[in-house]
């Protein structure tokens, strides 16, 4: 199978990574703006089945010419790009994958797309990184093998392995991106009511393998298409994982109009957005720059199963891969649209239309695959039968 990448940054690199030591990938392309990005990406990770292309993605005829060589495109742009590139795979009859975007309702505009995908005889699967994503598929896979689906709780965390402060936290994706889930309300299900929660609220310790107390608590954009594939269950809770102490800190910052995208003071005669001074001041703050990175990530899907409440439980901890130097959170992320990308490629995945990962990614064989990559996903069983005295 051939398959083209879209983006050579972080997720589009390592994505070309993992297919290029692929058996069944004969050929992957690596498209960028810069060609000479492409290159040297391509160069670094020296496989003769490694193509560089110079493809400007907003140019629908450029992005079609590309698009058209490939079984199936992963999408590693930016959110923004998410829907001209879903239109064109459908256009040139050609698959695709991305990473998500709930902002502006990309995902929702993808996902509009099911019929046109269905008449081209295409997939598309939208929000393939791990939240959303990783925890879609689990959820999915969890979801399945219950008689009746009650509630799922998501807790995903991507932290630094040694803390600094004064927030405990190193950026592993863009600032901007952890503003906007800090920033907006959190969409959740309780009592089987859709709901809007502050975030950075309802803070709860969690305990991972290695690690000493954690904290979790509300952000936006988690639950993803979850409330829409399950319309009738009891409770949605997604809750992001830092170390004790970082909810309050950001929640200072929100309630000062600090992370406001519409926000503005006046000073010196001029207008300024707090947000983009804050964001300036953190940069050098938060970058991770080399040190060492986890994904710490829990997915309870509880029911009943042959008429005994059943939980399932998902857990994961993923760790920076040094001897690349590849981040723990790149590791997580691209392996996973890599893996769904192939299952398409492959015949794995065979149904044609828009699907979120949950309904269509079989998560006996992505959980497979994962640990095949060293991202291991733990799966345990907890029924408790009704006991009369």
């Amino acid at each position: 199978m051939k398959i083209g990448v879209l983006g050579s940054g972080l997720m589009g690199k390592e994505a070309a990574r993992d297919l290029a030591t692929n058996e069944g990938v004969t050929a992957v392309g690596l498209a960028d703006i810069d060609i000479k990005r492409a290159q040297a990406v391509c160069d670094q990770l020296n496989s003769t089945k490694l193509t560089a292309y110079q493809v400007n993605a907003s140019d629908i005829g450029d992005l079609a010419d590309y698009m058209s060589q490939f079984d199936v495109i992963i999408n590693a742009l930016f959110y923004s790009f998410n829907e001209i590139v879903a239109k064109t795979a459908i256009q040139v009859g050609v698959s695709s994958v991305d990473l998500g975007g709930h902002i502006g309702h990309m995902t929702d505009k993808v996902l509009a797309l099911q019929e046109e995908a269905k008449e081209a005889g295409v997939t598309l699967i939208p929000d393939l990184g791990v939240a959303p994503g990783m925890i879609n598929i689990l959820s999915g896979h969890g979801a399945e093998k219950l008689d009746k689906l009650t509630s799922i709780q998501l807790f995903v965390g991507g932290i630094p392995v040694r803390p600094e402060p004064p927030f405990e936290y190193n950026h592993v994706f863009s600032m901007e991106g952890v503003f906007d889930h800090y920033t907006d309300p959190s969409l959740i299900v309780r009592n089987g009511i859709k709901q809007e929660v502050e975030s950075l609220t309802e803070v709860e310790t969690v305990y991972f393998e290695k690690f000493g107390p954690l904290e979790a608590f509300h952000t936006s954009g988690g639950t993803s298409t979850l409330s829409l594939s399950y319309p009738d269950i009891d409770t949605l809770e997604y809750k992001t994982i830092r170390y004790p102490g970082h909810a309050e800190k950001f929640k200072l910052l929100v309630d000062l109009n600090l992370t406001r995208m519409d926000y503005e003071v006046e000073l010196n005669g001029q207008k300024i957005n707090p947000r983009e001074v804050l964001l300036k001041v953190l940069d050098p703050i938060v970058d991770l720059k080399d040190k060492d990175d986890a994904v710490l990530l829990r997915v309870k899907v509880s029911g009943e199963k042959g008429g005994v409440p059943t939980t399932y439980d998902y857990e994961m901890s993923t760790f920076k891969d040094r001897d690349n130097n590849v981040t723990a959170m790149a590791r997580a992320t691209a392996n996973t649209i890599s893996v769904v990308a192939q299952m398409i490629g492959n015949g794995t995945i065979t149904k044609s239309g828009v699907y979120p990962p949950e309904q269509i990614v079989p998560g006996d064989k992505y959980i497979k695959e994962m640990a095949k990559r060293g991202v291991t996903i733990h799966e345990s069983t907890n029924s408790k039968a009704h006991v009369n005295i």
